[in-house]
């Protein structure tokens, strides 16, 4: 099935003719198609289940009830990479942020003249389609970086992935340095799952851009027994990767997580670790949308049982 939907993508992407006869599909699947039908055939079609919210019991089924029922104004603000950086500060303090460069609407003021000499990283703020990483301002096609930005600012990130705190959120540019340690090395990615603001799984992502891998790990930093992952091929797209030194700010890592996830019932708090300075990331309230599979399946539904949610306020 993964497969059919990559050919469809491709086709639609690729071929004139494809978005031409595909358009309709996905302007109703966007645009006039509920949240709740979208959000119950996508769970079927990718976990293999009927989901279940009025009883949900697994991780997933929980997060797909969040994304459902529940949503406020502090969520959104969280979820916008630019105004988090005001809930950050009053949080845990201006420390923690990564330095920004440049904050613009207009992909037209991305030019090589306003950004500094050194790596930086080039970012929207309201969705999650990575960043354009720059290391050296020569070599950039900048009227095509201003192009793709124009079109990202154009695109309201909630019709494609039904996550109601990206609604409301005004799209904007937002260019940060680039965190690189003493080597010029990317620097792993500590994604800490808060659980009523109790962090328990511990993400790690290594080599990102290269051969990605995902361990998962406890508090204590012990490897779990399970992948969260994408899957195709009827395996996991991210495995286990070598084994990850515990650092040595995990505690500290530990209690900013709590801090920061207290106001949520779930939450992903994400940090970087450059040369023992601590970089907040961002903050996750669907991961992977609620449609990574957990394997093996029990311990979806171990970490579901400690989730506590307002079931009877859906």
């Amino acid at each position: 099935m993964s497969s059919i939907r990559n050919i469809m993508k491709s086709f639609y992407h690729e071929n004139p003719i494809g978005k031409l006869l595909l358009s309709p599909f996905i302007y109703y699947r966007n645009y006039i198609m509920s949240d709740k039908t979208y959000i119950l055939k996508r769970f079927k079609r990718v976990m293999g289940y009927n989901l279940d919210l009025n009883n949900p019991k697994t991780l997933n089924e929980k997060i797909q009830w969040l994304k459902l029922y529940h949503n406020t104004p502090l969520h959104t603000q969280c979820a916008d990479k630019y105004a988090v950086r005001d809930y950050v500060k009053n949080k845990i303090g201006e420390k923690y942020l990564v330095p920004l460069y440049l904050s613009t609407t207009d992909p037209n003021e991305i030019t090589p003249e306003r950004l500094p000499e050194f790596p930086f990283i080039i970012k929207t703020n309201h969705d999650s389609s990575g960043g354009i990483i720059v290391k050296d301002k020569t070599t950039i096609n900048w009227i095509e970086i201003q192009q793709s930005l124009g079109r990202r600012l154009k695109k309201n990130y909630y019709h494609h992935s039904k996550e109601k705190q990206y609604k409301d959120i005004k799209p904007r540019i937002i260019v940060e340095k680039l965190l690189i340690d003493k080597v010029g090395n990317i620097p792993n990615d500590y994604k800490i799952h808060c659980f009523n603001g109790d962090p328990k799984i511990i993400q790690v992502d290594s080599d990102r851009f290269s051969n990605h891998k995902r361990n998962l790990y406890n508090v204590n930093w012990e490897l779990l027994p399970f992948t969260w992952s994408i899957w195709e091929n009827n395996e996991p797209v991210w495995e286990n990767g070598t084994t990850i030194q515990k650092p040595e700010s995990l505690s500290t890592l530990i209690d900013l997580a709590k801090t920061l996830s207290k106001d949520f019932y779930y939450s992903r708090i994400d940090f970087y670790v450059v040369d023992k300075e601590i970089y907040f990331g961002e903050i996750t309230f669907h991961h992977g949308g609620g449609t990574e599979i957990i394997f093996p399946k029990k311990w979806d539904s171990f970490y579901g049982d400690g989730l506590q949610i307002p079931i009877n306020q859906g």
